[in-house]
């Protein structure tokens, strides 16, 4: 089992990544107009803010079928992106904490780090490109993440700094 700073599984109740992800979680009406804006007619436009963690991690992949080099064994340094999205604020002003964000990525990058993702389920089957690996980044954040207040909205995953890939679900 994987185990937060505080020694705890970082979903446990009492663990630090718990207790702030409870706070973040919490409806509070009186937050509402702080994401509301009205346009010059009047008419009430919900806002939104999206907040982002990036970081990075290192592993290696094969693109099983593909025509050219790539299909060989090979690293990268992949660069992340988290977004996330939430219409209320807290007393302090955040949607959602950034450490909170940054914990779960952490321990979903920890599986992938250093690793031959071909030999990772789900790729073992699905060829692990850089879309691929951004719907699973996705897929499993979410699970972690999301709630009323907050969701996550796209991942962003890059092999170099100036090719990646986008997921999110519409």
């Amino acid at each position: 089992m994987i185990r937060g700073v505080d020694g705890t599984a970082p979903e446990s109740p009492g663990s630090r990544v718990h207790r702030i992800h409870q706070k973040s979680k919490k409806y509070r009406p009186e937050c509402d107009t702080l994401a509301q804006q009205t346009d010059p007619e009047g008419i009430n436009m919900p806002g939104v803010f999206e907040v982002y963690v990036e970081t990075h991690f290192s592993a290696a992949h094969a693109l099983r079928g593909y025509p050219g080099d790539c299909a060989r064994l090979h690293g990268h340094n992949w660069i992340v992106r988290v977004f996330v999205r939430c219409r209320e604020l807290d007393d302090t002003g955040i949607g959602i904490d950034f450490r909170v964000i940054k914990e779960h990525v952490r321990d979903v990058l920890r599986g992938l780090d250093h690793c031959n993702i071909n030999e990772i389920p789900p790729f073992r089957e699905l060829n692990p490109s850089s879309e691929n690996i951004a719907q699973y980044l996705h897929q499993e954040l979410s699970r972690r993440i999301n709630s009323e207040a907050v969701r996550v909205s796209k991942i962003q995953v890059s092999e170099t700094p100036d090719a990646g890939a986008f997921y999110w679900e519409e």
